[in-house]
């Protein structure tokens, strides 16, 4: 008996052989990411561990203070910085999915896009993943990172995490065509982490300049963050989901248009 489309009995929908091409490219992603370098879990977790440690120093020595708008120092950098890689993550382990997964696209079920998809999904499960434990380890020191509004932690988390999957399609589509761009996002991504207010807090910044950096999406995903983790903790000026929202959309949007726009060209580099 055929289905409604005419196709034989038996046959998959085109749904079924499309999570088929996920399941298996997120197990290939997934050996290769944990067990292809033996050093990959330990960077995930001492990167964030040592760049909270030199500033806690930084900090110590110059100010001698351990708050921040109503917010203990290490836990409002903590979750900031574990937002920010988030971000970061999906942006630049976006670029290198399809050069590489080039192989694959000799089977036609396997798009350019598939494999920006499930790095981004990768990148942000193991990102949460290294998030618990960070959050399980300042309890057990004794540091305040239990969220007072748990549903605004994990709503911002994901939109974070959409902000990344957004730029991770659209760096995906040039640099793939255009090389270049992928190192000048590369080096973008250090000045990035210091105006996003990851490690200094942005309200301590003159208004002119604070109303240019908050056309800046991440901030915006960073505090709210922040927010859910201290109920009483002073957001930065001009805070707005709705703005970063619209922002991850359109991005998300544009790097759909392009994967569509420059397939063949994509499966061709």
């Amino acid at each position: 008996m055929a289905n409604v489309k005419g196709a034989p009995k038996g046959a998959r929908t085109p749904w079924q052989v499309t999570r088929s091409v996920w399941y298996a490219m997120f197990v290939r992603e997934a050996l290769s990411r944990t067990m292809g370098d033996r050093m990959g879990w330990f960077w995930m977790i001492f990167e964030p561990v040592a760049l909270v440690s030199i500033m806690v120093g930084i900090r110590s020595f110059i100010r001698g203070g351990g708050f921040i708008a109503n917010a203990d120092f290490i836990p409002w950098m903590i979750a900031g910085l574990m937002g920010f890689f988030l971000v970061r993550e999906g942006m630049i382990r976006g670029m290198g999915a399809i050069d590489g997964n080039k192989a694959l696209f000799a089977y036609r079920q396997v798009q350019p896009i598939d494999p920006v998809l499930v790095r981004n999904f990768l990148e942000g499960s193991l990102r949460s993943l290294v998030f618990l434990i960070f959050i399980g380890g300042g309890l057990m020191l004794g540091l305040d990172l239990y969220p007072d509004n748990a549903i605004r932690v994990m709503a911002a988390w994901l939109s974070l995490w959409s902000l990344g999957l957004g730029l991770g399609l659209v760096t995906s589509v040039t640099a793939t065509l255009v090389p270049e761009i992928g190192i000048v996002v590369r080096m973008i991504s250090l000045p990035l982490l210091i105006i996003s207010g990851v490690i200094l807090p942005l309200n301590s910044l003159p208004h002119w300049l604070l109303e240019y950096l908050m056309l800046n999406p991440i901030p915006h995903g960073l505090e709210t963050l922040r927010l859910g983790f201290f109920e009483n903790y002073k957001v930065v000026q001009g805070t707005s989901m709705l703005y970063m929202w619209l922002f991850t959309f359109t991005l998300i949007s544009l790097g759909l248009l392009m994967h569509l726009r420059f397939v063949d060209k994509l499966k061709a580099k």
